[in-house]
């Protein structure tokens, strides 16, 4: 990858996209958080359906504290792996309570030592609910990376290395909601729609779908 060359299917996705919205459903810093550590191994729509139930009955980190497990499991059921889900997110409440006050941390240090929430989990809150520079990496994204070039990796620390080195950090929340969006509609993981993708003269892989070899316009 070179930065020419990333500068150039960034102006295609973002030309094509057009500016995107997050796909999980929040309104405050405790919904953000909740939302993406349910996230985790299902997708954000079957995440968007539960929530509202969630949120309704348990409208902050000091009344999702109080509550107990089968009540949460009850309505997190459907995103699997309930049981998990349901001790990681009564548990880090129980932490931002006791330990933060009840105000989520602004870090990724502190983020990370909270139940449920990884490198992927900390990087989305900090973008998106503080504005910071993060690139989180999600499977589209990571996928996508690997495809385009920007690294060839089966860690996705490397691949957000990678994103965070050809791509300008004021760019970073618009350019991981876009990559995304082109993940689930285009660049899919099985049968991508390489034939009307309007980055694939700039992709390594196009070839293995396509049957041709990628232009490279970088020069």
């Amino acid at each position: 990858m070179t930065r020419v060359k990333s500068e150039k299917i960034i102006h295609a996705l973002k030309g094509h996209y057009g500016r995107q919205s997050p796909p999980l459903s929040y309104v405050s810093l405790y919904q953000l958080t909740i939302a993406v550590v349910l996230s985790a191994q299902t997708t954000d729509s079957q995440v968007n359906a539960v929530t509202p139930a969630l949120f309704k009955k348990f409208p902050d980190f000091l009344h999702l504290s109080r509550s107990s497990k089968p009540d949460v499991e009850k309505i997190i059921k459907s995103t699997g792996f309930y049981r998990n889900k349901a001790l990681h997110i009564i548990g880090l409440s129980r932490q931002i309570i006791e330990r933060y006050g009840g105000n989520l941390p602004s870090t990724y240090d502190d983020l990370v030592t909270l139940p449920g929430i990884g490198r992927k989990c900390a990087s989305v809150i900090l973008l998106m609910g503080f504005n910071k520079p993060a690139f989180p990496v999600d499977t589209h994204i990571f996928r996508i990376g690997n495809r385009l070039g920007y690294a060839h990796s089966k860690k996705e620390i490397i691949i957000e290395e990678a994103f965070r080195k050809f791509v300008p950090e004021d760019q970073w929340k618009e350019v991981h909601l876009v990559l995304i969006k082109h993940g689930r509609t285009t660049c899919r993981a099985k049968r991508p729609l390489c034939g009307i993708c309007v980055v694939r003269r700039l992709c390594e892989s196009a070839r293995h779908f396509l049957g041709e070899k990628p232009a490279d316009r970088s020069r």
